[in-house]
């Protein structure tokens, strides 16, 4: 399937057309919201399958940042918050890849990915899509647990390797 070309704001300030990257191979992961330290979660939080575990999948992505590199694969973070609300965690746990924002759902409604509604909020579920010279090659959904994410991936791509 064509990635759709859609160019969404990421927290370096840029703005990033996923079906235009000269990469090997993209990985990017979906993921509902990141807490901020202080704030309370929505309510009923801990009881959304799959809600839980978004920090530790982004630690994840990050622990493999050399993986990645290796394997020709750039990575990016999806959600639906603002790049305000996302560069906080990009910067308080130190992630060295960009996270993109569709707030307005361009992609996410472009390509009919799963959502769900809490305390008002329209949230992506966590998948992970590995895209390739403009389409999806590959698929990961569900996502569980989030925090072996990143290996999941890393491994996929080994298995699947390009000459």
């Amino acid at each position: 399937m064509p990635v759709p070309a859609i160019a969404l704001p990421s927290t370096s300030g840029e703005l990033i057309d996923l079906s235009k990257r000269t990469s090997l191979r993209t990985v990017a992961y979906c993921y509902p919201m990141t807490g901020v330290p202080g704030r309370p979660l929505p309510e009923g939080w801990d009881n959304i399958p799959g809600a839980r575990g978004c920090t530790p999948q982004a630690l994840g992505f990050q622990e493999h940042t050399g993986n990645f590199a290796a394997l020709q694969a750039e990575v990016f973070g999806i959600s639906t918050q603002t790049s305000d609300y996302q560069r906080e965690v990009k910067e308080r746990v130190g992630l060295s890849f960009d996270i993109l924002s569709d707030a307005q759902f361009k992609f996410c409604d472009a390509l009919q990915l799963p959502t769900f509604q809490v305390d008002g909020m329209r949230l992506l579920k966590r998948l992970t899509l590995v895209l390739r010279d403009g389409h999806i090659e590959h698929v990961f959904y569900p996502v569980f647990p989030p925090n072996e994410s990143a290996s999941e991936v890393v491994q996929w791509l080994r298995n699947h390797r390009l000459t």
